[in-house]
């Protein structure tokens, strides 16, 4: 692998490809993202997204963003809406927006110039006929009874196809290559199919749609593309690609293959992912558990760290899955910087600082976020009565045991040191309060005699404190590899019981200012952002992901 000759980073094979062509004279860089539009975009279309967009930004090129709107039956104009949005969202600006559907005309017209060349012709078999037809891999093909038509009954039945004569299903375009062909791909593909369904955006004109293998190729010759990437399961396509561009002599666009992304503990089949959201397994095609980009976006992933994320997975020619980690690890980096801290207690517990005068209310003086000193501080209320974590606080403790304990001491994060004198239990044995008494000389870091602490522990005050839902997220699937379910059990069977938990919180009264997507560290919980179901009455936050980083922990 070489090295880009700027940045001394290896290149990937698709980089070194483009570099070659260039040294080779042939400096043009011309790339696509073509969107089926029957489906959200997820964590896989990002990295192609990041890919194309990426080296035609890298190489000077153009990136043109095309709707492979072939098959109107399962697409919808609200999917194009949120494609949009999406690449937008990820900071990318295509060039120029196309349509599959801009080119019928054309396509049709190369049709009818396939089928003068003798090279194409209509078939009256059934669909399972063709299936059966086609062969194995150790066997040829049978040729269709209809495949010697002339080229005039042809063009005539092709032309009454299109004009609507025939049912869906009664008759289809193929291309007349190879029924012996060991790739089973070029045993007389169908080009065209009639289907009677309105098209979102061509309406009623067309009745025969083209396929994708006759479709893409073309498509990408018409907008001159340079470099049409694909992922690895069309390389057994790439030599029908090349065919139709070299019989009918028009511009020579080339396929180049790289490996699609697999996640742990995630599917990124649009059928499966469609299934979870009409059956109701999840809340919508944005439900933060979902591998969508919106669901991401949802959840509080920044553009910044799927970028970051595409980037270090990079660009390889074999399949392999990446730990879903590796994607919290680059949210985490950047969320470090830019998200704000807060305290919100998830499972509190009352605490009552007995000596602390009643009434008294201070204003303690917190960073927002030390990782950016231009965030500035805010003022965070302390009053007699405050919240912690329940977790904070165990009654027999065990040895290096650093947080509350009875007779113990631990410092409050921004205040003081507080000490353990009493529990008090309800009746079923529920701990419902803890009873402590503060040194008041200990604000700031000190204490009234030099002692020191190891734990530090966050807190809300209870006067103060604004009732929050909390929704934490976990992993979708159990299963870490989702490829390896048992084909004789549903693929919902894996789904994780625990992946979704809410919890009624209390959090800082800054809280209450947030804005949708607004996006925090809840010290020493995880990161967090604002949910679209908040209301001026309730906030509800998403948790983006914990603070505990196992991906990094296990690299070393």
């Amino acid at each position: 692998m070489s090295e880009s000759e700027d940045t001394g980073k290896s290149l990937n094979f698709i980089e070194e490809i483009i570099e070659t062509s260039i040294a080779e004279g042939n400096k043009r860089v011309h790339t696509r993202f073509p969107p089926e539009p029957n489906g959200y975009l997820h964590i896989g279309h990002a990295k192609s997204i990041c890919l194309n967009f990426g080296m035609a930004a890298k190489y000077g090129g153009k990136c043109n963003l095309r709707f492979d709107d072939t098959n109107p039956v399962k697409e919808d104009v609200e999917y194009v809406d949120s494609i949009k949005e999406d690449i937008e969202w990820l900071g990318f600006k295509w060039d120029s927006e196309h349509y599959a559907s801009d080119y019928f005309e054309q396509l049709y017209l190369w049709a009818e110039e396939l089928i003068r060349k003798g090279k194409a012709y209509v078939d009256d078999q059934t669909q399972e006929q063709i299936r059966a037809g086609r062969g194995t891999v150790t066997a040829p093909g049978t040729e269709s009874p209809w495949r010697n038509r002339s080229v005039e009954e042809n063009l005539d039945l092709f032309r009454r196809m299109r004009e609507g004569e025939f049912a869906d299903g009664e008759k289809v375009l193929r291309a007349k290559i190879d029924m012996a062909h060991p790739n089973m791909l070029l045993r007389d593909p169908i080009m065209y199919r009639i289907v009677h369904t309105s098209h979102h955006r061509t309406g009623d004109k067309w009745c025969i749609y083209p396929m994708y293998d006759y479709a893409h190729g073309q498509s990408d010759s018409i907008e001159k593309i340079t470099h049409s990437i694909c992922t690895l399961e069309f390389d057994v396509h790439r030599p029908l690609y090349d065919w139709f561009i070299n019989e009918l002599n028009i511009f020579p666009s080339h396929q180049y293959e790289f490996a699609r992304l697999n996640l742990t503990h995630t599917v990124m089949s649009k059928r499966k992912l469609l299934q979870l959201v009409t059956e109701g397994h999840v809340m919508g095609w944005d439900d933060p558990r979902m591998p969508t980009i919106c669901g991401l976006r949802r959840r509080g992933y920044t553009p910044e760290s799927i970028r970051a994320f595409a980037d270090k997975v990079g660009v390889a020619k074999r399949d392999n899955i990446i730990d879903l980690g590796l994607l919290e690890f680059c949210v985490r980096e950047d969320l470090n910087k830019r998200a704000e801290r807060r305290m919100a207690v998830l499972d509190p517990v009352k605490v009552v600082i007995t000596n602390y005068p009643e009434g008294k209310v201070e204003e303690l003086s917190c960073v927002n976020n030390p990782e950016d000193e231009t965030c500035g501080r805010r003022a965070v209320p302390f009053s007699r009565e405050i919240y912690i974590e329940r977790d904070d606080f165990m009654e027999n403790p065990p040895k290096k045991y650093f947080r509350l304990s009875p007779g113990g001491e631990v410092r409050l994060r921004y205040s003081y040191l507080i000490k353990c004198n009493e529990v008090i239990k309800d009746e079923t044995g529920k701990i419902v309060e803890l009873r402590c008494t503060y040194d008041d000389m200990s604000l700031g870091g000190g204490s009234s005699d030099g002692r020191r602490v190891k734990g530090v522990i966050h807190w809300v005050s209870a006067p103060h404190a604004i009732e929050a839902e909390v929704r934490l997220f976990d992993r979708l699937f159990t299963i870490e590899d989702t490829a390896a379910m048992d084909p004789d059990k549903s693929f919902i069977d894996y789904m994780n019981p625990d992946s979704l938990k809410v919890t009624t919180a209390f959090v800082e009264p800054a809280l209450g200012e947030a804005a949708l997507g607004d996006k925090f560290q809840f010290e020493r919980i995880g990161y967090f952002c604002v949910d679209r179901d908040s209301t001026d009455a309730k906030k509800v936050f998403n948790r983006t992901v914990t603070l505990k980083d196992s991906w990094a922990k296990a690299q070393k």
